[in-house]
């Protein structure tokens, strides 16, 4: 508290700040010699001169006697205080000390502090600002002049020798305050259209939030669902391999037992049939006639045919039971799995294919034929060798599969029934109305309305699986190999309905798969 009335001791009533210099008057009071100079030389017009703080008169201006007592006093205070860095904009004139600036003069080119201000030009060419020190800026680089005016022709602030005998002379010009006014409209305009911008970037980046939230929970989902699927699946195999096992010690018991059964039969039999050699063998040892010929007739000997027939009726382990069991149980597994989508048998329509598109006899093949197979109707197709699908999707989730040529040209894709059937667009792909896949020169693309993108793959595309859901408006190609690789997923919302098509040229060939 004592050091905070000290410093107040310590203030220059005029400036308000620390003495600078400080001097006293004949009547006792005390100043910055700077601050106490100016008032004084306002006042030579007067010839009275007079103390700011007790009005005190002196006909001749007073000397100003350095105070060294105060002088010490005010040092010594300043040492005392912690180090305090200065910032801001200082008075141009006050060189003893650093006096905040309460304005800058743009025509004098200097910023001024209160008392200063007091004595500054009134005139109304020394515009007066806030405090600043970029005041190069605001003055005419060529004639140093104060900038008054907007040069619409150039966009370009000049002063008015720029206006009257310079470059922008005859050009229309405005003052800065009116331009000023028409660039702030034109900029609310922008900012209105960057604020509509900033919406609609904001609501893509919340849908873009909600699809990711939703894909992690699909993928939640989706997780449960395959881990279930093969807990289900492991049991079944579980059960079924039970069940086969059983069926098979079954089987072997049941065969044991009968193999079992006829083997003592056939001892039995075998011994008696031992005890009637030796009775034969004896016989035929006796050498005397009579006893021979009286002896027991053992009679003809049975036909063996008898024991061919009980070997052949013990049966054998049924193989083919087994195997038509596993099979008849793994594919009510595997048709489980794909409950999710409905596998499509495609047949082809004749009466769509061009007239070189060779069908097989089965409607599942489609070849390229070098010579003129069907006769020309408005159904066919007249430039590209295609064929349509017999069925048509307007629903649900559907897949199938297709076998494709090495070599030459195909492109297998779906395509809306109104898509043109002649013309240069009228090819699959190249069109709003049709997508597919293709091979061209070696090279594997996926193309909508004339728009081509390269695949990248590590290997031939000879089996592709289709997958469409109508809905959803998706159309996803994958190639069939270990493992299952994702081609391509087109993205749309479908209005007619869907026909398979494939086309085939030079050599190409494609066949769908049952």
């Amino acid at each position: 508290m004592a050091t905070a009335d000290l410093k107040d001791e310590l203030n220059c009533s005029i400036c308000l700040n620390i003495y600078t210099e400080p001097v006293t008057l004949r009547c006792g009071h005390s100043f910055c010699k700077l601050c106490i100079r100016t008032v004084m030389d306002r006042q030579d017009s007067g010839g009275v001169y007079t103390c700011p703080e007790c009005r005190a008169e002196y006909q001749k201006q007073p000397a100003l006697r350095r105070n060294m007592k105060l002088c010490n006093i005010v040092e010594h205070f300043r040492s005392t205080q912690p180090e305090t860095k200065v910032a801001g904009i200082f008075c141009t004139y006050c060189v003893h000390s650093s006096i905040p600036a309460v304005k800058t003069c743009l025509m004098c080119e200097a910023s001024l502090c209160s008392v200063h201000l007091g004595v500054h030009s009134k005139s109304t060419d020394h515009v007066l600002t806030e405090p600043t020190n970029a005041i190069d800026g605001r003055k005419c680089a060529t004639h140093r002049e104060m900038l008054k005016y907007y040069c619409c022709k150039d966009a370009t602030c000049i002063c008015v020798s720029c206006c009257v005998f310079g470059e922008h002379r005859g050009h229309q010009v405005e003052l800065l305050k009116e331009a000023s006014e028409k660039k702030k409209e034109k900029l609310r305009k922008v900012l209105e259209k960057l604020t509509s911008k900033h919406e609609e970037t904001e609501k893509s980046v919340q849908t873009l939030q909600d699809h990711k939230r939703g894909v992690q929970e699909k993928a939640v989902s989706e997780t449960s669902r395959v881990t279930v699927l093969f807990k289900d699946i492991r049991a079944q195999l579980q059960a079924l391999e039970e069940r086969v096992l059983s069926d098979i010690s079954r089987q072997r018991d049941k065969l044991s037992l009968s193999v079992t059964d006829l083997i003592q039969q056939l001892e039995i039999k075998k011994e008696e049939l031992s005890r009637k050699m030796a009775q034969i063998e004896e016989l035929c040892q006796v050498m005397e006639p009579l006893t021979v010929l009286q002896g027991k007739d053992f009679g003809r000997p049975e036909i063996t045919e008898e024991h061919g027939r009980r070997l052949q009726g013990v049966g054998d382990l049924d193989e083919v039971l087994i195997s038509l069991s596993l099979q008849s149980a793994l594919s009510g597994i595997v048709t489980d799995v794909k409950q999710s989508f409905s596998v499509q048998n495609l047949l082809l329509d004749i009466k769509t294919a061009a007239v070189d598109v060779a069908v097989s006899g089965d409607l599942k093949s489609a070849t390229w034929s070098k010579t003129p197979i069907w006769t020309k109707t408005p159904q066919r197709f007249k430039n590209y060798c295609q064929v349509l699908s017999f069925q048509s999707f307007t629903s649900g989730q559907n897949y199938w599969e297709v076998e494709t040529s090495e070599l030459g040209n195909w492109r297998v894709g779906l395509a809306y029934p109104s898509m043109d059937r002649k013309g240069d667009l009228s090819g699959i792909g190249q069109n709003n109305k049709s997508w597919c896949l293709r091979l061209c020169q070696k090279d594997y693309l996926v193309s909508h309305g004339a728009k081509e993108i390269r695949l990248e793959t590590e290997s031939l595309l000879q089996r592709l699986g289709v997958y469409l859901d109508y809905e959803a408006g998706r159309l996803s190609f994958y190639q069939l190999c270990e493992p299952i690789k994702h081609l391509h997923t087109f993205t749309a919302t479908f209005t007619e309905p869907l026909y398979a098509m494939f086309l085939v040229w030079r050599d190409g060939w494609v066949r769908i798969r049952s």
